[in-house]
């Protein structure tokens, strides 16, 4: 099984191209189900959580082929099943995402309930009870979720007990299908959702209020294929602001959507970072030492659960005191275990992690726990005192683009190693 190995006191300094997101591809090939006809996803990221996704549509019956890097060709022409297996769906919670569409085209649908990241119960009876709320009877038997719409899928007023990112993009994708007006109301307001919005509108839906608490469909019109770019990565681009801040370093990345990130970059400038932008790049000069700031987890525009973590290894060298509060996912703080290996001084209570920053921290070998997490030990390396080794690198292949090249480019002294 593969390791990162790290080397760490190097600062980093060049240009990273930032790779599309993750979490706009899934749902974006999720969307093509809702309709015949051959696609065109660019700029779709390298990653084994597409891969994952490939192999979920071909299940289905679609025919995908990559033409040119990052690119891929998806024709859902025909389906031939509307069956997610286990085998598939364990690996990954987004695969949960094609129910919708395969509701909206097919009327029916058997997901296996989902799996992913462990860190915490995502529950998916908010999206079960948005498709209920649209006309389909649900089931759920043997680990499966049976679905089906005996009268089509109508209109309805769906109002979310909690924000949901993945909710709310597989109900709105249903509701492109029911005829009349569906509103959503306490949406979540994530960027990818937007982007969402905006490819089902290419489509020929008729979207309004993406990214506001608010979303109005009107469904049942005709929906055609699509030649669409996804949006850049901005927890990739985060993740990287976190490698130029905690070593010092001098980054500009480039392809990346500054007005997405604005929480995370205004965070950093409290730490002592110098940050400029543009519309499409980000350049960051880290300090000597980071501040300590303090940090609370919300949904979008809050600051984002899934730079938690590497904001976290940030602060286990500042120059003082920090609170970081996490209110998403009560599990996410299985990084702090292995960051106290490598000498971090975080003390966990309830939903608050106090890390007291110190001079330095020190390699050693850890376990990366998910995806995020995996990112901030890559980060917490970069800077610590002799070599890190990173393992369970899988976690960290579900969401980063071959980091360790990345990373090696603009200075760092970063390997992957088989065995």
């Amino acid at each position: 099984m593969d390791k990162i190995v790290i080397t760490g006191g190097n600062s980093l300094e060049g240009e990273i191209p930032i790779a599309g997101a993750k979490n706009a591809a899934l749902p974006a090939f999720a969307a093509t189900l809702l309709c015949p006809g051959e696609f065109r996803l660019s700029s779709v990221p390298d990653l084994v959580d597409i891969n994952t996704t490939v192999s979920l549509l071909k299940e289905f019956g679609a025919v995908i082929s990559k033409s040119l890097p990052n690119v891929y060709t998806v024709n859902t022409e025909k389906l031939s099943d509307v069956v997610a297996s286990y085998d598939l769906v364990r690996t990954m919670r987004a695969s949960v995402l094609v129910l919708g569409p395969l509701l909206a085209r097919s009327g029916k649908a058997k997901i296996s309930l989902p799996g992913g990241c462990a860190i915490g119960e995502r529950p998916i009876n908010l999206h079960l009870k948005g498709f209920e709320a649209l006309g389909a009877k649900i089931k759920l038997e043997h680990g499966y979720v049976n679905a089906e719409t005996p009268d089509g899928l109508h209109g309805a007023k769906i109002v979310f007990d909690i924000v949901t990112v993945t909710g709310t993009a597989n109900v709105m994708m249903a509701a492109t299908a029911a005829k009349g007006e569906t509103v959503l109301e306490n949406c979540a307001r994530e960027p990818e959702l937007v982007f969402l919005a905006k490819m089902l509108n290419k489509m020929g839906a008729d979207i309004k209020g993406a990214g506001t608490h608010r979303i109005i469909i009107n469904g049942g019109s005709e929906l055609k294929p699509v030649d669409i770019g996804i949006m850049p990565d901005r927890v990739e681009a985060g993740t990287f602001l976190a490698a130029a801040a905690i070593t010092g370093g001098h980054l500009k990345l480039t392809g990346c959507a500054p007005r997405d990130m604005e929480v995370v970059t205004e965070k950093l400038k409290e730490t002592g970072c110098e940050i400029s932008e543009g519309d499409d790049w980000v350049e960051i000069k880290g300090p000597k030492r980071p501040l300590p700031v303090d940090i609370e987890t919300a949904p979008h525009p809050g600051f984002p659960t899934d730079m938690q973590a590497q904001l976290m290894a940030v602060m286990s060298i500042a120059d003082g005191p920090s609170v970081i509060t996490e209110t998403i996912f009560e599990n996410r703080y299985m990084h702090v275990a292995e960051m106290r290996r490598m000498g971090a001084d975080i003390t966990l209570k309830d939903k608050n992690a106090f890390v007291r920053g110190k001079i330095s921290i020190y390699g050693a070998s850890v376990m990366a726990t998910d995806l995020r997490a995996s990112a901030s030990l890559v980060v917490a390396g970069l800077v610590a005192d002799g070599i890190t080794e990173l393992r369970r690198v899988y976690h960290l292949d579900r969401g980063y683009q071959r980091i360790e090249e990345k990373l090696q480019k603009v200075g760092a002294d970063i390997k992957r190693v088989s065995g």
